[in-house]
């Protein structure tokens, strides 16, 4: 993790944070509608551990999670990714979509990487 760039640092984290938004304004409308939140409010609270995580380990800050949470929001993480490499896949080479995955994707692999180290 030492090695990654202050670049890919900082397009990780705003990756993150887009998704995290995304997530939250879909919990809500879900919830407004009397929706299954289920999967969307763990998917939320799994990429904010993510991000809370690799701000921790690049910037030093706060991080407050237990080993339990660390390992479930890990494995939501892990799977939310083949459906965004399947949508790399079907999307045109050099399309705003496919670069905005590969980054979610890079964002997904670190942040997982972050959260295997503090198990440690």
């Amino acid at each position: 993790m030492a090695n990654v760039s202050q670049d890919i640092q900082d397009v990780s984290i705003k990756s993150l944070e887009s998704t995290l938004k995304k997530l939250s304004n879909a919990y809500k409308s879900m919830t407004e509608k009397g929706s299954n939140t289920t999967v969307v409010k763990k998917r939320r609270d799994a990429v904010k551990v993510g991000i809370e995580s690799l701000r921790g380990t690049w910037y030093g800050e706060a991080f407050i999670y237990d080993k339990e949470i660390i390992i479930t929001s890990k494995e939501i993480l892990g799977r939310v990714m083949p459906s965004i490499e399947k949508q790399i896949a079907n999307a045109k080479e050099g399309s705003s979509q496919k670069t905005i995955n590969e980054r979610r994707i890079t964002a997904l692999r670190l942040a997982i990487e972050s959260l295997e180290n503090r198990l440690k």
